[in-house]
């Protein structure tokens, strides 16, 4: 038996003993029920932990007359644990001895004190950790690991061979990684190369994870999260690698073909892009005003092995959803557009027949307006007054219509009616002026005449008056909104309502008496033309002052 093997067996005769004191507080008595086992030299291990029961390996050193050095790197794959590193120092009576082949373990002659213990590394938490440690032979290095939450596992990697380079890639001095670009679907981030990169180009790749939950330290932790969500076993995740590092775009987690999602529990996406050697990536096709989460993991794909920047997180934009409003055939709605930052309205439309007929009127200033027909535009212009668009299409086509104020400085508002009624004109027939005319020789103290144009089709046609105070701006009155009609009107203010109509366009005149007034006041006069459509025309308001002396 070799010096090594004997060397070992003694140890765990001698750990095993009750003398032995307690290392940490859940060490007493396990070694009775647990025996240690041994970590492979240059390898990475995956160690299952159940909860509360602590686990030991040994590392083993080759012979060697110098110190060795050695790493030991510890990946939590779940939930935090805790991992020391423990220190059995040989007994000068034992160091420069050669075991013989009938050496027997126990014998008075190869027996030795391990009562010399050193605790030389602890940690506690979920983070990727790394201890490097020098060592003369036969000095003895024990793992210890427990896991205080559930059952999970780890994965331990042990070496004492540093000229082989690195199994785990390495971080630049800056892990972090930089938000450069956010929009509302797209977050564009950056980081810092690997200097790994500069002399294993082909053999290292950037991978990144996005999900709506937390970051992940690891790659192997991101794979234990989506196999308890799921319920199921999965691939490992940097096993995934492989069939997919020729196209970046191809996403590998939790399967062995290309899914860009791997995990859709509770609506969370989680999914890992491979992006090469490059060290920008635009991430597409996320949620407006959404928060994610994302890692980035430079990977060795000889090795299988990765290590994670720090990760970051960012809010994608709010996106401004259009609310639509929906027409109603022949139903009338009125936009106001207020001040300086005024709304942009949606209007939706769907047809119930071929003919669809727009009918718009500008209740004060310009309106800009847009009509899409299952989204080709079809219409862009602005307008002042009335404006009807014919159009033709299919059933069930769907019209969006987009109305906006031209003029960005002063507020107005516009009425708006669809139908699918050619035949049936939704607006009054209009004259050919919508102005009121006064007589200035008709004018009395107490009495103004007015007139105003018709048309051939039989409207009903309303007079209202209103006395304005001395100090009223009646310039702003006459330039009000054009929009309301009769119903908006004080009961007090109305003079009478009359039809009549004219074949002969010429003879189409009206005129009307207003009696009643006050000498040397200011009087505002209104005429509605009100048509079978019920929607009110107000003509162009007049203000007239009766004579003081008669």
């Amino acid at each position: 038996m070799s010096r090594l093997w004997v060397y070992l067996l003694l140890v765990i005769r001698s750990v095993c003993q009750p003398k032995m004191p307690p290392l940490i507080s859940f060490r007493s008595n396990l070694f009775n029920h647990y025996h240690p086992l041994i970590l492979p030299d240059e390898k990475e291990t995956v160690i299952h932990l159940l909860k509360d029961t602590l686990k030991s390996y040994y590392c083993i050193l080759e012979p060697s007359s110098t110190p060795a050095p050695f790493t030991i790197t510890v990946t939590p794959c779940d939930v935090p644990i805790e991992w020391s590193v423990l220190h059995y120092k040989a007994p000068l009576s034992f160091r420069g001895k050669t075991y013989q082949s009938n050496d027997q373990p126990g014998s008075p002659e190869s027996q030795m004190n391990l009562k010399t213990v050193s605790t030389l590394f602890h940690s506690q938490g979920n983070s990727v950790e790394t201890y490097v440690g020098m060592s003369s032979y036969p000095d003895l290095f024990m793992l210890e690991f427990l896991s205080r939450e559930r059952d999970t596992h780890i994965t331990v990697y042990f070496t004492t061979d540093t000229r082989l380079g690195h199994l785990f890639p390495e971080l630049p001095l800056d892990p972090r990684i930089d938000i450069i670009g956010t929009g509302h679907t797209t977050i564009t981030l950056t980081w810092q190369p690997s200097p790994s990169i500069l002399y294993h180009k082909e053999n290292i790749h950037y991978c990144l994870l996005v999900n709506q939950r937390h970051n992940y330290k690891s790659l192997c932790a991101a794979e234990t999260a989506f196999r308890y969500s799921e319920g199921k076993e999965t691939t490992p995740l940097a096993s995934s690698l492989f069939p997919y590092v020729l196209d970046p775009q191809l996403v590998m987690i939790g399967s062995s073909k290309a899914l860009s999602i791997i995990n859709t529990a509770n609506n969370e996406d989680v999914r890992q892009i491979c992006v090469g050697p490059k060290n920008t990536y635009t991430v597409s096709s996320l949620s407006p005003n959404t928060q994610y989460y994302f890692d980035v993991f430079v990977v060795n794909l000889v090795t299988n092995s990765s290590a994670a920047y720090t990760g970051t997180f960012a809010k994608t934009l709010k996106k401004l959803e259009p609310k639509f409003i929906e027409l109603k055939e022949g139903k009338t709605i009125q936009l106001h557009f207020i001040g300086k930052k005024q709304r942009i309205y949606s209007l939706r439309y769907q047809a119930k027949q071929k003919a669809v007929h727009f009918t718009f009127q500008s209740c004060k200033g310009k309106v800009w307006a847009q009509i899409f027909k299952n989204g080709k535009i079809l219409i862009s212009e602005s307008f002042e007054g009335f404006k009807s668009f014919a159009l033709r299409g299919k059933l069930l086509d769907l019209y969006l219509v987009q109305l906006k104020s031209a003029e960005e400085s002063s507020s107005s508002s516009v009425k708006v009616q669809v139908s699918f009624h050619f035949y049936k004109p939704l607006f009054p027939l209009l004259p050919e002026s919508l102005r009121i005319k006064t007589f200035n020789k008709l004018r009395t103290c107490n009495s103004i005449t007015i007139a105003w144009l018709g048309t051939q089709e039989r409207s009903k046609y309303c007079v209202y008056r209103k006395k304005l105070k001395k100090n009223h701006m009646w310039k702003e009155v006459v330039n009000s909104n054009h929009c309301p009609g009769p119903e908006a009107r004080h009961k007090s203010e109305k003079v009478l309502c009359k039809y009549f109509h004219d074949i002969n366009l010429q003879k189409a005149v009206t005129t009307e008496t207003i009696m009643g007034l006050e000498a040397g006041s200011r009087y505002l006069f209104d005429v509605y033309l009100l048509g079978s459509s019920g929607i009110p025309i107000r003509y162009h308001s007049k203000v007239v002052k009766t004579r003081k002396k008669c």
